[in-house]
């Protein structure tokens, strides 16, 4: 928010629309349709009922009301005051006429003719609030009415109804309506009194009839006053009540009306808010102060039979709401656009459109927040709309403010997070994204692909088994693969290879700021691995690949049911050509590699590892990437006994690792250099362990000659006398590209010495010393 923020923009009085009595009799809109900020045509008409082919009937009505209020404003100028004068001779401040016998205010009764006596009213001590009243007239208790009929006519229809949007619901029977269709839809929702009503109408006239501005300065006997006041409202209109006049009043809690200057209640101007002028027209719109908090959310077309059970819980949420919690729904799990969609979703089926705001957005400032929270339950009433409140990363004053905002909310409220929140106030119905079976996946794909050429069942099979997108995913994921495809008719790229690279692209966000990713390139030739390492590289990679047959065709997944995740554990020193052998596994999968570094994700607060890796497995899920958690050392080791509560939670974090670990659909490999160190507990709930030795004289002779390329210029460059330096292979290929840039720089063919020169530096790195007998015969 701004440094004025809700504050100012709420205290500004827009201008405001002018408009004559024939354009109101004819149902023409006050704001042009194309002006509703964030509306389709269907959402039109709110809380009217009737839609367009009531428009000019209501424009009438509307008419006819402000014509009638303006009539109780000309009779109170022709009445003769107690001294027989009109009211302009007798009272040029404007004040009620007075009882002739008590000396109180006057108002005139339904007829127009007989005085109803007011609630007496000092200019000392201000108005007195009453609870009864002893001339039969209706009481008005300003605060409690006007929540409980906005909590009313806030809760939303049963969801068993058809769904449908607001603007398609059946008008209501026009013979049972007294006035415009609008106007008793604001007297429903704010439990206006017979007073306030007419007060409203007496505000809309001075912007809708061009004669009362000479009416009001007639019936106020000063010809300056060319305006209502409620001075004026309390001597003319019926059933008057200083209550009316009170902040907590339903016309000023709701900033139905406004005065130009609060510290003269009676004779200052009396303004209708913008907004409620032309919702009394037929034209609802967002708030324009509004703008920029909130955002509008469109329902989706379809959505998925999972997805679409969990709108009816939010719907019911709705529905069954208690004083505890009000109309309130937590929405967690997913990602936003899946929260937004199931919400709005839900809106649409018990005839409510969706906004979205940011919990960043709610003012830490009480009397800020407060009028926010007031100025978005009107609007929720008028439009009618519920609201998703986003609550992301947030400290504990915007915390605070926050849950300060859900507590007040007496509207449709949906609280979205990605995870629980953690909150000792009444939350209303939880309901969790759920995760979508094979079957509903393989349906979202096949839609969004169903207009593309060469893509058959098969494929599409495929892609399910790997990845695991929401809905508006998968349709990203076809719109890339349109766009690069070329004309139908050419067969210059493979369609299935392109969707699959738009499903990693897609599967990527999210991951890309929690680890290290690596294209993978390197392919099984790159390794000098043992035999028996080899193959059980080979049998990692045909788990991963056949995971869908075996668990869901074959059904182990429903005999097994747990531990069914691909884990791997590579150990060996640094250098030893772990990261390299699972570049060649992604390679094979042809999945992303990330790397995380676990040393990084460790933290020292407890409960923060937790999440740490809870963010990473959840982003991972969606494309099964290849995981690659460096440094295990870091979090894994000997069990240790439980001195205090953070040897508790450190085995806590290993336990959760390792959970996560077995349920993750892609495959996840730990590295360590010290494997004798981990917990055989642990080892045991590991598939895969794979060792990676230092590799012998062989090997690094091996290792020198894959290393270097054939095409770089070399001169008695001899990788057995090369393979005399006692180091892995990570220091292999330091040496070999140091040496070929001194080469380069020397303008130089690659020789034995550039090699020794690089050698040294890369030993002088290991704080190690070369030896004779292994540069012996270089130069």
């Amino acid at each position: 928010m701004g440094e004025k923020g809700v504050d100012d923009s709420m205290g500004t009085r827009n201008g405001r629309a002018s408009a004559t009595a024939d354009a109101v009799a004819g149902g023409d809109a006050i704001v042009d349709g194309d002006s509703v900020a964030g509306e389709d045509s269907s959402t039109r008409g709110g809380a009217i009922a009737g839609g367009d082919s009531g428009a000019a009937e209501d424009g009438q009505a509307l008419a006819a009301a402000v014509q009638a209020v303006l009539a109780r404003v000309d009779a109170h100028a022709r009445r003769p005051t107690s001294n027989g004068s009109r009211p302009g001779a007798a009272r040029s401040g404007g004040t009620a006429p007075r009882d002739a016998t008590t000396d109180e205010p006057t108002t005139p009764a339904d007829d127009g003719h007989t005085p109803q006596r007011t609630r007496s009213r000092t200019t000392t001590a201000g108005p007195a609030p009453h609870s009864s009243r002893s001339d039969g007239h209706r009481t008005h208790s300003p605060s409690a009415a006007s929540d409980d009929a906005l909590a009313t006519a806030a809760k939303p229809p049963p969801t068993g109804a058809r769904e449908q949007h607001p603007a398609t619901h059946p008008a209501p029977t026009r013979k049972a309506i007294s006035g415009p269709a609008t106007l008793d839809a604001l007297v429903a929702c704010f439990g206006l009194s017979t007073f306030e009503r007419q007060l409203v109408l007496l505000a809309a006239a001075a912007e809708l009839d061009p004669t009362a501005a000479a009416r009001c300065a007639a019936a106020s006997g000063d010809p300056t006053r060319t305006y209502p006041t409620f001075s004026l409202a309390l001597a003319a209109l019926d059933e008057p009540h200083w209550s009316a006049l009170t902040p907590v009043s339903p016309l000023r809690r709701w900033r139905l009306t406004e005065l130009d200057d609060e510290t003269r209640l009676t004779t200052s101007r009396l303004r209708i808010d913008e907004r409620i002028l032309h919702f009394l027209a037929g034209s609802p719109y967002l708030d324009a102060r509004l703008h920029g908090l909130l955002r509008r959310a469109q329902a989706p077309r379809t959505l998925p039979a999972s997805y679409g059970r969990a709108a009816d819980r939010v719907a019911a949420g709705w529905n069954e709401s208690r004083p505890e919690a009000p109309l309130r729904v937590e929405l967690v799990g997913g990602d936003l656009t899946t929260r937004t969609d199931i919400a709005a979703t839900a809106a649409r089926r018990t005839g409510l459109a969706l906004y979205v705001m940011a919990s960043d957005d709610v003012p830490t400032d009480a009397a800020e927040r407060d009028r926010l929270a007031r100025l978005w339950q009107r609007e929720a009433v008028l439009l009618p709309a519920a609201l998703l409140l986003e609550v992301g990363e947030m400290d504990r004053e915007q915390t605070a403010a926050t849950d300060a905002f859900i507590d007040a909310a007496a509207v449709p409220l949906v609280v979205s997070s990605p995870d629980p929140r953690p909150t000792g106030r009444p939350r209303g119905e939880r309901v969790t994204v759920p995760g979508l079976d094979d079957t509903e996946q393989l349906a979202l794909w096949a839609d969004a692909f169903a207009d593309i050429p060469r893509i058959q069942e098969g494929h599409l099979r495929s892609l399910v088994a790997q990845f695991q997108l929401p809905p508006h995913v998968i349709r990203s994921a076809a719109a890339a693969v349109r766009r690069d495809l070329p004309d139908a008719d050419t067969d210059a790229l493979d369609p299935t290879e392109l969707a699959w690279r738009a499903g990693l692209i897609e599967a990527r966000i999210g991951l890309d700021e929690l680890g290290r990713r690596i294209e993978p390139e390197a392919a099984w030739d790159d390794l000098v691995l043992a035999d028996h390492q080899s193959r059980i590289l080979r049998e990692v990679v045909a788990h991963v690949r056949q995971r869908a047959t075996v668990h869901q065709e074959w059904g182990f997944a429903a005999t097994l049911r747990r531990g069914l995740g691909v884990t791997a554990l590579f150990a060996g020193g640094s250098g030893t050509g772990k990261t390299l052998a699972a570049e060649v596994m992604a390679k094979e999968l042809g999945l992303d590699l990330f790397i995380i570094d676990l040393s990084q994700v460790v933290s020292k607060y407890i409960g923060e590892t937790e999440k740490n890796l809870r963010r990473v497995f959840d982003a991972a899920e969606r494309g099964g990437a290849l995981l690659l958690f460096d440094e295990a050392d870091a979090l894994f080791g000997k069990r240790s006994e439980v001195k205090d509560s953070h040897d508790r939670y450190a085995n806590l974090e290993v336990s959760y690792l390792l959970m996560r670990m077995e349920a993750y659909r892609g495959l996840a490999i730990l590295t360590t250099n010290m494997k004798k160190a981990l917990d055989p507990a642990f080892m045991r709930r590991i598939r895969f362990v794979v060792d990676f030795p230092f590799p012998g004289e062989s090997e690094r002779a091996e290792i020198w000659r894959r290393v270097l390329p054939a095409q770089a210029p070399m001169k008695d460059i001899d990788p057995q006398r090369l393979a005399q330096l006692t180091v892995a292979g990570g220091s292999i290929r330091n040496i070999a590209l140091s040496g070929a840039f001194l080469a380069a720089e020397e303008g130089d063919r690659l020789q034995m010495r550039h090699m020794l020169a690089a050698a040294r530096t890369e030993y002088q790195k290991l704080d190690r010393s070369l030896t004779p007998s292994e540069v012996h015969g270089w130069v």
